[in-house]
């Protein structure tokens, strides 16, 4: 199985509403070679956007280590 990391995305203020990270998402993981790989992605605040492309809560295969908390 292939996997690919989605770094969150970035619109600038000023470019936002006209669909670019929507855009952005479906290059990358719909259009492009990714197409058939598992994502993983970490975002706080886009949840509505990565939902659109089919992204949900982790499954049971999923684990995280969070950041030592003198680092985050």
């Amino acid at each position: 199985m292939a996997f690919g990391y989605l770094a969150d995305l970035f619109v600038l203020p000023g470019h936002r509403g006209r669909g670019l990270g929507k855009r952005l998402v479906q290059r990358m993981i719909d259009d492009g070679p990714g197409r058939g790989f598992r994502w993983v992605l970490f975002t706080g605040d886009a949840h509505r956007l990565y939902e659109r492309f089919g992204f949900t809560a982790p499954d049971s295969t999923a684990m995280v280590r969070p950041a030592a908390p003198h680092l985050r």
